[in-house]
């Protein structure tokens, strides 16, 4: 199940939710999100514990949501608390900003 983008967007503005594209770096350079970084899931075990703050709750998108799953689920097993899946990040754009 993915976290809808008004939740998600309401999470970023008032909790300081970390956004983070699991994509690849070619596809991250392609298409960004504001404020997102990029993590590969390939390189998540890695980067994750020194990149991301485990007391911010963080949430996870990539092209149709499968790596992001993944990358939801590892995040949980290093111990993030808060952790939330946007599915593909074309999600963002269904939903306007909130204010």
């Amino acid at each position: 199940m993915f976290t809808q983008c008004e939740e998600v967007k309401q999470l970023i503005k008032e909790q300081n939710a970390q956004l983070v594209d699991v994509r690849t770096p070619e596809e991250f350079a392609m298409s960004q999100l504001p404020g997102a970084v990029n993590l590969p899931l390939h390189e998540i075990h890695i980067t994750a514990e020194t990149k991301l703050d485990k007391n911010l709750p963080v949430i996870v998108f990539c092209r149709s949501g499968q790596r992001s799953q993944m990358a939801m689920q590892l995040l949980q097993s290093f111990g993030f608390g808060s952790v939330y899946n946007m599915g593909p990040y074309q999600a963002w754009y269904q939903c306007p900003d909130v204010a």
